[in-house]
């Protein structure tokens, strides 16, 4: 997952900080110096972190705390707070409208993932309802139409481009004419790149702006320059209106605070982050629920619009309602493996729910968790109905297990592995018994349906300690009516 050893260093911190039976200024200092090593290392600019840490230092004057302060709390919220604003560039970018013409256009230095960044962000808008476009004006680079024609045919999305027009300004009003003819609403321009900042690539860019009127121009960045994203962002926002950024090959290295921090400082808002070469790589960029994941905070919002993504909507009342039931059976498992396959990247789902570490799940790590779920799902191809609908573990004798691994082609371990498994979920299940979980977007019911006692069931033992225990779950259950989203549950309200 992103920056992860970043998230596992300041989770670490703040949980050492936990676990000190008295709040004081050594244990303060010893926590601050944690997160500030960690954010170093991550590249983050060493004036945004000695500022941050004064900041944390001012508000959180342990002298005025009164008694009865849960300074823990306190700590983590402005810890939270700090380092949105790092990320944080105060604006937020256009926003395409689903039916309304868009055109958006691509720049950035060559090498930096334009072309399949073009691909994702069509894709991405593809699976919302939109009707995408790709335009490649990149006629610098040799292969580059190519390299966007099969993109564009694997995911199915309409292209526009040409191997003997030579100019790529006639190309690019060509293409977004024909496509705003067919009634595209988001037409993608994908420009020429360069190996460095040169006065050639500026111009063309600004002539391919001015015939084809962006709505929005998205700045493709490389998350390995770091610290230097600053001046390469300021660059191409001096030559055209750079409206928005994202930030590729964030799966990698250890320079990715160093690129968001810097970009964060151009006033560029970054709107998505790639994280690895698939379709399905490429995440919202939001400051909030990003901070809360690399805290290991979760995002409720995120996983539950998630939720809704790839449940089908007239089968998430039957969901639901077997969710309140607290009744968990295999044929449930099996629905709820499917729909976490059809999430994406499962390194990315797991990051949004609390007390998930990142470090939980290496980037490695995924495609072996993936694997697991795909092993248990053909073992339960081999099961009957009656085993699938039953409520009783119990049911599952030696023969049936010998049956099973027989007809999966699985060995007879395996099959126990999964009835563990599904036990231990099975468990958790049946905590969530009488929960009520709000339609997309009313996260103001969740918050009405759910009391202490039954989140105090659900969150891990380590994070409920991190919010000060059933005390602390309380007081923030009652800011939660007011939060936006359940992020208001983990600090993350409006400032």
């Amino acid at each position: 997952m992103v920056l992860a050893q970043l998230g596992g260093s300041i989770s670490r911190a703040l949980q050492q900080m936990s676990n000190a039976t008295i709040i004081d200024e050594k244990v303060l200092n010893d926590c601050l110096n944690e997160i500030t090593r960690a954010l170093l290392q991550a590249d983050v600019q060493f004036k945004l972190v000695r500022d941050m840490q004064t900041n944390i230092k001012r508000i959180v004057n342990l002298d005025d705390l009164a008694a009865g302060h849960n300074k823990r709390k306190i700590i983590q919220q402005a810890v939270f707070n700090e380092l949105c604003k790092i990320l944080d560039p105060g604006k937020p970018s256009f926003t395409p409208k689903k039916g309304k013409t868009s055109v958006v256009m691509f720049v950035g230095l060559q090498g930096s993932g334009k072309t399949t960044t073009c691909t994702k962000y069509a894709y991405y808008h593809q699976r919302k309802g939109w009707k995408p476009a790709l335009v490649c004006a990149d006629t610098f680079r040799a292969g580059a139409f190519d390299q966007l024609k099969q993109n564009a045919t694997k995911a199915k999305i309409p292209f526009y481009g040409s191997y003997t027009e030579s100019d790529p300004v006639k190309i690019a009003v060509e293409g977004v004419e024909r496509f705003k003819k067919e009634n595209c609403d988001l037409i993608i321009v994908d420009t020429s790149g360069r190996h460095k900042q040169e006065a050639a690539l500026f111009e063309e860019m600004r002539q391919v702006s001015e015939a084809t009127k962006p709505d929005l121009v998205i700045f493709v960045m490389d998350s390995s320059i770091g610290q230097a994203a600053f001046d390469q962002a300021q660059a191409f926002k001096q030559s055209v209106a750079v409206g928005a950024v994202i930030v590729t090959k964030m799966d990698g290295h250890a320079k990715g605070g160093g690129a968001l921090s810097a970009v964060a400082a151009t006033k560029s808002p970054v709107i998505f982050i790639g994280t690895g070469e698939h379709m399905d790589e490429f995440e919202v960029f939001d400051v909030k629920p990003f901070v809360s994941r690399l805290l290991g905070m979760g995002d409720w919002s995120g996983f539950m619009d998630k939720i809704h993504e790839v449940v089908p909507m007239d089968q998430q009342p039957e969901l639901l309602q077997k969710l309140s039931e607290g009744n968990f059976t295999l044929r449930i498992m099996y629905e709820q493996f499917q729909n976490i396959l059809k999430m994406g990247p499962i390194g990315q789902v797991f990051s949004m729910l609390p007390g998930f570490s990142q470090e939980l799940m290496p980037k490695g790590r995924e495609k072996e968790s993936q694997a697991k779920i795909k092993r248990y799902m053909t073992i339960m191809d081999s099961m009957t109905n009656e085993e699938l609908d039953s409520t009783n573990p119990k049911l599952m004798t030696e023969s049936r297990i010998m049956r099973i691994a027989r007809g999966s082609g699985r060995l007879v371990h395996e099959v126990m592995e999964m009835m563990e498994e599904y036990k231990r979920l099975a468990k958790i299940w049946s905590k969530m018994k009488g929960l009520k979980i709000p339609k997309k977007g009313d996260m103001s019911a969740l918050s009405r349906n759910m009391n202490a006692q039954h989140m105090s069931k659900v969150l891990p033992p380590q994070m409920l300690k991190q919010i000060g225990g059933m005390g602390g779950l309380q007081s923030l259950m009652k800011q939660m009516g007011s939060a936006k989203d359940m992020m208001g549950m983990f600090g993350g309200g409006d400032k």
